[in-house]
């Protein structure tokens, strides 16, 4: 624990000291340790204890070496750290006939600095001043003072260059006598690095990567150091674009070869990606339409040219041009043309080799790619009979070959300058190209590798001759000079790289300019095949971005090919002469509704609001077939969502009114007259009118609240459907694209689903309430038979229409015939099957005066007097039928007892006749005494009469007039039927 601490420390201090007796361990420097005397680490350090710090390695120990303890409790020189740093080589603090300054003085470690002076009579040669860098190197090599007698000496700054001598290309042939020519100019010039002398260093890569590999690390790892890198093929480029980062080198590109118009390019290496360079003379494609992006797709066949597509890629996004798809290959390019084509591509660039090339137009003649729709943009590199030289790879003649590539288009950088300038090097173009057949030893150009490229060569060497000449005076100012250039010096290559983006010169090849990101801006030709020869059809200057067209082009078709098949929209609507048709069969339904309507009044044993409702019920859902037929054809589309919440509306509440009238009237039959109960007879006995009209009112409420928040959390608007594309009869470059209006919502089938759902249910209960009642007579409902009808074919009509009018929604017409002819023949049904009969009767039984003259007199109290008449004359009937019944069995019984004494008198009348000698009496003609007419002693009185009659029956002559059968004289067993309106 850390109490015991210092009577530790005590035990380990000398007598006599007090306080605090120990210090504590301290953390030794980085890359070093500390040297323990006696103790371990993790022992207690006590007073007048010393460590020694130790470095790793050849590393020194920078400021206290050793620290002693003290009573205080610290280090010695505490305030002062030591750290371990790498030992530069000491050879470089002395220096032959001259000086060294060592700031600061000691060993020479990081941070040392060292500055050099030379003793009269000598130049220093080299740097004057080298830096001790973190790696334990100087920054630069440890200079010399020379005699002054040997100072006019040229000194050399060398060149390495790998030219593919032989390989897949072998255009080092051309271009590296023409380099050696400029090189031996530039050192005969006396103003252009007068104290220097440019010595070309070469190798031949074979254009072979792998052997370019070994010849660079050759050229990196043996002296001298080079100072710029010249590779010449498009595999070694890549290459040494990637090292040249990593050894701070400038490079350049002595060929085009590595895509159309990488040319004499110097780069330095750290700054821009070289994905971002080597397409920097590409101009811009001339669009073949005024309007609409370019769309380019591109074929590749080797993965170097992917660097090219990602730089072309980004400016043609910089330019508005889409770039729509890539398409690459190996060796075989069958697929990726068949691609093409299944893609539409019209405008298509090909970065591929002249081998390539062929397999791909072979390819492209079989697939017919080709001709007035397709354009093609290729390498202008190629040998000008590139697609007549027979190639065993391909199975295309040259007559297949020719038809497949006339009228394709190239691009080209100008290698040769085609007007008669002197340039800087006092040389003009043809005096170039006449002295390098001369060091060619009079070869065939054709037969020399890299003939048209030699030009692009010799102004790359003369631009990196001028841009080391105009570095000097700014490195001289700083205290330097080129030789002290080194791999690890990037002062002197940002020099560099500053005096080649700003040199300007005219050149064998033409103007020498480059931009910012050290791009060689040149002349760009374009030329087009026409006829099986190449003709120049324009020049692009991306110096000036100026693109001069000669206007001489060529095209197979009227024009240049659209970048893509041109698309018409059209809109599909509805046939106007069917919309017409049943647009009439609506109309004259809402007429005939409104008709019937106004003469419900007068039928009242069929309720006539009900009625009244079904009919307007009717007429919504036929006005609902106007929008339903209405789309862009008569409307804007900004006014659509509107038509489309009419639909729903008027065919919601339409229904609701309709179908909902008429399924009340059969609920209600059901209910009151299909039980056998007795509580069931009691309760059917007080249906009101506001029972019925309640129904309807909510089922209304339903299809409203339901509709109401569909719009507010889910409103329709105008959805476009898009057909398969049709080619149109005339042989035009151009699509029709169907399109076809609807209204729709995000959650269209949901809501659809719980709308269908719900008028499914609806339908299905009306069908079987309709079945169940089928049997039933009343006259408080008495035309619920034919509301099952109607009930029937309305239900059969939605249960049809509803699913196949979803199938066929991309149909217009049928959808539309579907959906209105559903709506017309349900209301017409309706209206036929339930009003026309009620018309038939008020014409035929000539109830149509009377009734409206009773329904004028009465009002509207009359209807309700009627009903509560009927419902009294309904109750009045029961009640006569139970007294009937109990009257017929007290008459059975009296005619039973009158019976018995007719009987008994009848046995008494022979013996009293014989008591009088058999004389009759005559019969006696007053009326026998009442008290005979009595029942036995148990029997029931039958003149009392237990129970009286209603009071409606109390005057027997409103009821039973006097000529009536139903006497009290003429009673029998039946019934008596009750008539009542």
């Amino acid at each position: 624990p850390f109490f015991y601490l210092p009577i530790l420390c005590e035990l380990w201090g000398p007598p006599g000291v007090g306080g605090l007796l120990c210090c504590a361990i301290i953390r030794p420097p980085r890359d070093g340790g500390i040297r323990y005397r006696g103790l371990t680490q993790e022992q207690i350090l006590p007073v007048d204890y010393e460590i020694e710090y130790i470095c790793r390695g050849n590393r020194v120990i920078v400021g206290p070496k050793v620290r002693k303890c003290l009573p205080n409790g610290t280090w010695t020189d505490i305030t002062l750290n030591s750290t371990c740093l790498l030992l530069c080589p000491r050879v470089w603090t002395s220096l032959e006939n001259g000086r060294v300054t060592v700031k600061p003085p000691g060993p020479p470690v990081e941070g040392t600095v060292l500055h050099y002076s030379c003793h009269a009579g000598f130049i220093l040669e080299g740097r004057n001043i080298s830096h001790c860098t973190k790696l334990g190197k100087w920054d630069a090599p440890k200079p010399t003072c020379l005699c002054e007698c040997l100072s006019r000496r040229k000194k050399k700054l060398y060149i390495g260059a790998l030219f593919p001598m032989s390989g897949g290309w072998h255009g080092g042939q051309a271009c590296m006598p023409s380099a050696q020519m400029a090189l031996d100019l530039v050192n005969n010039r006396s103003d252009i690095l007068p104290d220097y002398e440019l010595e070309l260093i070469h190798y031949d890569s074979m254009c072979d990567p792998g052997e370019a590999t070994k010849l660079l690390y050759d050229l990196l790892y043996t002296e001298p150091i080079k100072i710029v890198l010249l590779p010449g093929c498009s595999g070694v480029s890549t290459l040494v674009a990637e090292a040249a980062r990593m050894w701070n080198l400038i490079y350049g590109f002595l060929s085009k070869y590595f895509h159309p118009n990488a040319a004499s390019f110097l780069f330095p290496p750290p700054p821009p990606r070289v994905s971002q360079l080597w397409l920097s003379n590409l101009p811009p494609l001339p669009p073949p339409t005024p309007l609409a992006p370019l769309p380019v797709r591109l074929p590749l066949s080797f993965p170097l040219i992917l660097q090219t597509l990602d730089d072309l890629e980004e400016r043609t996004k910089e330019a508005g041009i889409e770039i729509s798809v890539r398409q690459s290959f190996l060796t075989d390019p069958a697929v990726a043309v068949k691609n093409l084509k299944r893609q539409d591509a019209r405008i298509i660039v090909g970065l591929f080799y002249e081998t390539e090339a062929r397999k791909v137009f072979c390819e492209v003649f079989k697939e017919k790619l080709y001709g007035k729709k397709y354009v093609w943009f290729l390498i202008g590199w190629y040998a000008d009979n590139w697609f007549k030289i027979k190639d065993p790879a391909i199975n295309c003649t040259v007559e297949n070959m020719t038809e497949a590539v006339e009228g394709h288009v190239t691009t080209e950088i100008v290698m040769l300058n085609p007007e008669t300038v002197r340039g800087v090097s006092n040389m003009t173009s043809q005096e170039f190209i006449a002295a390098l057949m001369s060091r060619l030893g009079g070869k065939n150009p054709e037969e020399t590798g890299g003939f048209q490229e030699a030009p692009l060569a010799y102004d790359a060497v003369w631009a990196l001759a001028l841009a080391l000449n105009k570095t000097v005076a700014p490195l001289k100012a700083k205290g330097r000079r080129l030789e002290d250039f080194n791999y690890n010096n990037h002062d002197i290559t940002s020099e560099i790289y500053r005096a080649l983006n700003t040199s300007s010169f005219e050149g064998v090849s033409g103007q020498v300019v480059f931009d910012a990101q050290g791009s060689r801006m040149a002349m760009t030709l374009i030329e087009q095949l026409q006829g099986g020869s190449y003709k120049k059809i324009g020049y692009y200057d991306s110096s000036q971005k100026n693109l001069s067209w000669f206007g001489n082009d060529v095209w197979i078709g009227a024009g240049p090919p659209a970048d893509r098949t041109v698309v018409i929209e059209v809109y599909r609507f509805l046939s106007q002469k069917l919309f017409a048709a049943v647009s009439v069969f609506a109309g004259l339904g809402i007429i005939t509704a409104g008709v019937f309507s106004s003469l419900m009044f007068f039928l009242f044993g069929s309720l006539p609001y009900l009625n009244n409702m079904t009919a307007v019920g009717c007429m919504m859902a036929l006005a609902a077939v106007f929008p339903l037929g209405i789309d862009g054809h008569h409307v804007h589309r900004s006014q659509f969502p509107v038509v489309c919440q009419f639909r729903l509306w008027l065919l919601g509440l339409g229904f609701s009114l309709a179908y909902g009238s008429m399924f009340t009237k059969i609920w209600w039959v059901h209910t009151l007259f299909t039980k056998k109960d007795e509580k069931k007879e009691k309760k059917k006995q007080h249906l009101e009118p506001w029972k019925l009209y309640a129904t309807v009112g909510v089922l209304l409420a339903i299809d409203f609240l339901s509709l109401m928040i569909w719009q507010i959390v889910d409103p329709l608007h105008i959805t476009v459907e898009k057909f398969t594309k049709e080619a149109p009869k005339e042989d035009l470059d151009v699509l029709i694209q169907p399109l076809l209006e609807h209204c729709s919502s995000e959650k269209m089938n949901t809501w659809l689903g719980v709308v269908y759902g719900y008028k499914g249910l609806l339908l299905l209960l009306g069908i079987f309430l309709a079945y169940e009642t089928k049997s039933v007579s009343t006259e408080k409902i008495n035309d619920h038979r034919a509301v099952g009808m109607a009930i029937y074919n309305v239900a059969v009509l939605c249960l049809i229409t509803a699913p196949v009018t979803m199938i066929l929604s991309s149909q217009q017409d049928a959808s539309f015939a579907f959906a209105a002819l559903a709506v017309v023949f349900s209301a017409y049904i309706t209206l036929v099957v339930l009003f026309v009969p009620k018309m038939r009767r008020l014409i035929t039984r000539g109830e149509w005066q009377s009734e409206q003259q009773d329904t004028l007199k009465t009002g509207s109290s009359t209807n309700n007097n009627d009903e509560e008449k009927s419902r009294q004359l309904e109750r009045e009937n029961r009640e006569l039928q139970k007294i009937i019944q109990e009257k017929e069995e007290r008459v059975s019984a009296l005619r039973n007892q009158l019976a018995e004494r007719q009987a008994l008198r009848n046995r008494r009348q022979p013996s009293s006749g014989q008591n009088q000698n058999h004389n009759t009496p005559p019969p006696s003609t007053q009326p026998p005494d009442p008290k005979s007419l009595l029942p036995p002693p148990g029997y029931p009185n039958p003149t009392a009469d237990n129970h009286p009659l209603p009071p409606s029956f109390s005057n027997s002559s409103t009821l039973y007039p006097a000529d009536s059968k139903m006497s009290r004289n003429h009673c029998h067993n039946s019934q008596i039927p009750l008539l009542y309106k």
